[in-house]
């Protein structure tokens, strides 16, 4: 059941991987929010936040904090702190940390359609962010990834 929530970034539940960025997650697993999902994002100079995709719903992301590489349709874009990044349906997308230090990107996307596409992509690819095929499941791009687990971590909240 969806409900009321307020809680401080510093004490969210936040979870690492080896190879993508540390997710700090507001939503209660047990409470998947129905509209909209939200999260901030922590990035390491060059890693990934996630596969190259692109959604058929909007999504809008804000650097809080460093700096990072947004690859839009196989373009290389720097943004850094305070950077905001409207992405409409369909937008080829993903973020990979950059500068001296850590990022942080608050994410913000729609869930009125639940779908993604995962295309090959040779700049994402530097940054291992491509799939190898192209594909339309998750489980797919995401196969080599989830042989390694998730683990729940402190959250690194403030960053320095």
């Amino acid at each position: 059941m969806d409900r009321p929530l307020i809680v401080n970034l510093a004490e969210s539940p936040t979870r690492a991987h080896p190879r993508r960025a540390t997710i700090l997650d507001f939503e209660p697993d047990d409470a998947p929010w129905p509209e909209v999902g939200v999260n901030v994002e922590v990035m390491l100079p060059g890693q990934p936040n996630c596969k190259y995709h692109s959604e058929p719903v909007q999504e809008d992301f804000l650097v809080l904090h460093g700096e990072c590489i947004a690859i839009i349709d196989g373009e290389e874009r720097p943004l850094r702190q305070w950077d905001f990044f409207h992405c409409p349906a369909g937008v080829e997308h993903v973020f990979v940390g950059a500068g001296d230090g850590p990022c942080a990107v608050l994410m913000i996307g729609s869930r009125r359609v639940d779908e993604a596409h995962y295309p090959v992509n040779a700049v994402a690819a530097k940054y291992g962010a491509s799939v190898d095929v192209a594909t339309d499941e998750p489980d797919e791009a995401y196969a080599e990834w989830r042989k390694e687990p998730w683990e729940p971590i402190a959250s690194p909240w403030p960053l320095s």
